[in-house]
Formats: structure tokens, C-alpha cells, sequence
């Protein structure tokens, strides 16, 4: 029987013999060619090459049905949330007149004075734009200037006063009876800057929120009371699947706990999603604009009832009008061409989103039970520290052998980049940027009179060597350092003469492996005798006279650093 399209019907069998003869023909024997072609997140969540209604969770829920529903608004799409760390009241205004329709602010040392907040929101409407506060241990005072604002305005104030523990619990009962008003944030951002997988931040994240019930009830809050009272924020990345998965099955999560609390009627998460600080990049910095699309893209789609992008620039420094600018026209092009905000919950009822956030909860709970059972997120500070710190351990790893490609720094950097120079934005939390060892040696490499160079001795005709000695040249640029490829041919002395030339101490091998087997030795040992330190081949093999090879999958950072010594520059 044919189906209408003209097509026969298939199935996992049929799909699982061709796979099984590709995987053969490629050189791989598996019993099971899902178990060969599948690859774990670092939650070890196993991402499969292929989904069908099998793999749907026991009980998936219905697509667009609680708890993966974001909260009833005015208008379709989510809040546009816009991050402000300076005392800047014309930024303020050029966001809320262009798109922005709420606004955090981080507030304290360094940052946004408490006593300057009143200047900083004279001109904003309160009772039309919500206000999020960071403050710290500075969190009671924000809170009071806020009150006393939206008193002068005679309007009611919305948003989240940023609290946690007894302050959080103080402003809570405050906020109680201020409908919009919320006095708790759980922020699990943190953990991801540090290196946390998905799951470890949610469970993390669970494991706060349950803290901070503990304490709203205890200061005589009913449960109901104390879940109306919680806000989460979350990360979002430009692994647009890791994120939607994140969001729904953090509202799983808290949903799960609101029934285990009697309240089940109650659990619904309200979540602000935030770009990921980790995944920005100082280098080629216009692409973090893709990078925040994709991530904006995500948390729409995950059901985040805010979401703050933040700017291309903003691991540099302070971000100019221009790039926050980007940053909402990025949303509003989303919310206002795109329509990703009329949709509810739009990746509900795949069968790859509903297996990975099943999956992914499931782990999550386990985490957040795992720190329960050591006495709650305070008790268990080291080991989450030590989980955490082990998870980024793992990740850097992948980062050092491109496994976990960063464009425009580790893969494909441009050598001539001039680096955008920002004010210096306040002090915040330490981040662990996935790009920051690369570059760490660009920094030095252009600090340098001269920018260190490394000679690729190229052996044969282009079409033997150019595949080859473009990878080179793309790994040695990764740190900041220059190439210099010497003309066609294979006479050791015409290329040893070359290399002289170029001034380099360093030399790296490029052609076939055929041509390696004919000359690799005599032009090895003919850079050797013009001064050369040390001698790299790029690709795969042992060649008296070579010290060592790099190739796709090699530590690339390894190699850099080893340059850099026999280069004898100085980090």
C-alpha cells in the first residue's frame, strides 16, 4: 500500500538495514546502529539520530497544555526584558521607547546606586513598564526607592524585587498584596556561568526554589502565597533543542513540586530566560548576534515569559546605543515578523523535544534529589561545586580538541581582526566564557611589536596541499598567530630557503600522505639544518624529523601553547 504522496510507508526496521550498510561500508561494525550514531550531552542525555512515536514518554502531556504554557498575557509572545547596569536614564528611555517593554536592573556596588534609582526611572511609567531588580545585599534598599517611586507616581509596580531567603521572605509578604508584583528570584544563571550542564542547572534551580518555600512559609505565607511569589531565570543558548527541552522541563520540575505540595493548581513556573554570558564571545563579536538570535529564538519557543538578549559586545565591556539597539530589534523581529509568540507551545508533541525534556527532567530531579539528600542547595555547596566544576572539565576539554566548535574563534577566526574596544562595564560575577583560553593567546599575539609567525612548508602542487594547509593555517590563527606558506613544490632546499626568509622559528608540514612518504623526511631534516625548533605535520603518521602532528580532533590548544613556548613568547 502506497501513501497519497506517492511514497511507501518505511519504518524503523527499514531505516535501521540501511544504516546498518552505511556504518559497514564506513569501516564500523554495530550491533545497533542508534547506540553507534547516537552522542550524549553532557548530562549524558543520549541525542539519537532518529525519532518516531516510539520514543515519546510514557505520559507526554498534550502539546500547548499545562505546565508548558507561559503565563496568560495582553498580547501574544513574552516580555522584551533589557539589562541595564549603569545609571544611563537616556538608555533606559531609547529601550522602553523602542521596543523594550521591561527593564532589570542590577543595582549596588559598582553598578546602579540605590540612591541614584529615582533619577534613573523618573520618566518611566511604572504602572506600564515592569521593573526586575538585582541588588544583592543591597535588595531591601531597591526595594524601598521602588515603593517609594511608584507611590509618588500613585500607581502600582510590577515585576520582581530580585530578594531571596529573609529578605525575600520580608518583601514577599509585602508583595502578596500587590497583584504583578513578585519578591523572589530564583537565579540558576550562575550555575551555568560556572560550567553547569543543562540538568545540573535545573536541578539546582529546583532545589532553590524549594529553599526559598521553605522559608516564605515559614514566615507564615500559605504554600499558594509562596509559589505566586517566585520568579526563575534561566540561560539560553544558541543549542536552540538543549534550550527549549530546558525550559519545558523546568516547568515540569516545579510543577511537579507544587503537586507534591498540595498545590498543584499553583505550579505554574514563571520563567525569564537570559542569553548565555558563557557562550559570548570578545573575538568576531558580530556573530554572537546569530548566537542570541538562535537563543532568543529558543526561549520563545520554550514558553519564557521574559527574555532578556543581550548585546553582541557585552563581553567586552559597557554595550553602545548600537548594539542594544540589535539586541531588541532581535526580539521584536521575532515577536512582530516571525509570529514565534502566537504559537503556544510550538515544539510540544515532537517526538525529539518531548524524549529530550523527559530525559532531561528526569536527570534533573535525580540532581535536585541528590542535593536534597546531602541538606538542601547550602549544605551542599561543595558538591555541587565539585559536580559542576567537573561537567566544565569535560566541556573545556571538547573546546581545546574543537569538538565543541566556537566560530569565528577556535574554528575560522579571521587573522586580521581589529579587536572593539568598550568602556569597562561594572564588576559582576566571574563567567567561564567557552572561548576565553583562544582568546587569552590572540590577547597576547597582539600585544606583540610583531605578530609571531609560524612557516608552512607546503609540499607538492596546490591540489595536494591545500586542504591540509588551510586546517593549519586555521588552527594557528586560532591563537593570534600568522602563517606563512611557502610556493608549490617538493626540493627540501628551495623550501628550507623559504623558511629562512619568512623569519619563523616554527614549521608545519602540508601535503598527502603520499607525498609525506616520499619527502617528509628530507624536507624535515632540511628546516631542521635552517633553525627550525620545532617541525609540526599536519595531518596523521610517524617522519623522522617531525615532532609532532595536529589534525581534526587534536588538542588544538595543546598545540598553540606548545608554539607559543618554542616561539618564546612570553604569557
Amino acid at each position: 500500500m502506497e501513501l497519497a504522496a506517492g511514497f511507501p510507508p518505511t519504518t524503523r526496521d527499514d531505516w535501521r538495514r540501511l544504516a546498518v550498510e552505511v556504518l559497514r561500508k564506513s569501516g564500523v561494525e554495530a550491533g545497533s546502529p542508534e547506540e553507534a550514531l547516537s552522542s550524549p550531552t553532557y548530562d549524558g542525555v543520549p541525542v539519537a539520530p532518529l525519532y518516531d512515536v516510539g520514543d515519546l514518554p510514557g505520559d507526554p502531556g498534550l502539546p500547548g497544555a499545562p505546565p508548558f504554557t507561559r503565563g496568560a498575557r495582553v498580547r501574544p509572545g513574552w516580555d522584551v526584558r533589557q539589562r541595564h547596569a549603569v545609571a544611563d536614564p537616556e538608555a533606559v528611555l531609547a529601550d522602553l521607547e523602542n521596543g523594550v517593554t521591561s527593564l532589570w536592573l542590577v543595582v549596588g556596588d559598582g553598578a546602579i546606586p540605590a540612591g541614584a534609582l529615582p533619577a534613573v526611572l523618573k520618566d518611566v511609567y511604572l504602572d506600564l513598564a515592569p521593573i526586575v531588580l538585582e541588588a544583592g545585599e543591597h535588595t531591601r534598599e531597591a526595594a524601598e526607592a521602588l515603593f517609594g517611586l511608584a507611590a509618588a507616581q500613585g500607581v502600582t509596580p510590577s515585576g520582581n524585587l530580585g530578594a531571596s531567603g529573609g529578605v525575600g521572605a520580608e518583601l514577599a509578604g509585602r508583595c502578596v498584596a500587590v497583584p504583578g508584583l513578585r519578591a523572589v528570584m530564583v537565579d540558576a544563571t550562575p550555575y551555568h556561568d560556572a560550567g553547569a550542564a543543562d540538568a545540573e542547572e535545573l536541578g539546582c534551580s529546583i532545589a532553590r526554589g524549594v529553599a526559598e518555600l521553605r522559608t516564605l512559609t515559614g514566615a507564615g505565607l500559605t504554600v499558594e502565597q509562596a509559589l505566586g511569589q517566585i520568579d526563575f531565570r534561566y540561560a539560553a543558548t544558541a543549542d536552540q533543542f538543549a534550550t527549549i527541552a530546558k525550559l519545558r522541563a523546568a516547568r515540569r520540575l516545579w510543577a511537579r513540586v507544587a503537586e507534591v505540595c498540595g498545590a498543584a493548581e499553583h505550579g505554574g513556573q514563571r520563567q525569564h530566560a537570559v542569553t548565555s554570558a558563557a557562550m559570548m564571545t570578545a573575538r568576531d563579536p558580530w556573530v554572537n548576534m546569530l548566537r542570541t538570535t538562535l537563543a532568543c529564538f529558543a526561549a520563545g519557543v520554550g514558553g519564557a515569559e521574559a527574555v532578556t538578549v543581550q548585546p553582541f559586545d557585552a563581553a567586552l565591556g559597557l554595550p553602545d546605543a548600537f548594539s542594544r539597539r540589535i539586541a531588541r530589534n532581535t526580539q521584536s523581529l521575532l515577536l512582530e515578523e516571525s509570529g514565534i509568540g502566537r504559537v503556544t507551545d510550538p515544539a510540544g508533541g515532537s517526538w525529539y523535544v518531548e524524549r529530550r525534556t523527559a530525559d532531561l527532567a528526569e536527570r534533573a530531579w535525580a540532581w535536585f534529589q541528590e542535593i536534597e539528600a546531602a541538606g538542601g542547595v547550602q549544605a551542599a555547596g561543595e558538591l555541587i561545586e565539585r559536580r559542576v566544576a567537573a561537567t566544565r572539565a569535560r566541556r573545556d576539554d571538547d573546546i581545546a580538541h574543537r569538538r565543541f566548535p566556537i566560530t569565528g574563534v577556535s574554528e575560522f577566526p579571521d587573522p586580521g581582526e581589529k579587536p572593539l574596544r568598550r568602556p569597562p562595564a561594572p564588576a559582576g560575577r566571574p563567567v567561564a566564557r567557552y572561548a576565553q583560553e583562544f582568546e587569552a593567546l590572540r590577547d597576547v599575539a597582539d600585544a606583540l611589536p610583531e605578530r609571531p609567525k609560524v612557516f608552512l612548508a607546503t609540499i607538492g602542487p596546490v591540489a595536494a596541499h591545500t586542504a591540509r594547509a588551510s586546517f593549519a593555517a586555521n588552527l594557528f590563527h586560532a591563537g593570534g598567530l600568522a602563517t606563512e606558506t611557502a610556493g608549490p613544490g617538493a626540493d627540501p632546499e628551495q623550501i628550507a630557503t623559504a623558511f629562512a626568509v619568512s623569519g619563523a622559528a616554527v614549521a608545519c608540514l602540508c601535503s598527502t600522505d603520499k607525498l609525506y612518504a616520499q619527502h617528509a623526511r628530507a624536507v624535515a631534516a632540511a628546516l631542521r639544518h635552517a633553525g627550525a625548533r620545532r617541525v609540526w605535520l599536519a595531518g596523521k603518521g610517524d617522519h623522522e624529523g617531525v615532532d609532532a602532528c595536529l589534525y581534526a580532533g587534536c588538542d588544538a590548544l595543546a598545540v598553540l601553547r606548545q608554539t607559543f613556548e618554542d616561539l618564546e613568547v612570553l604569557r
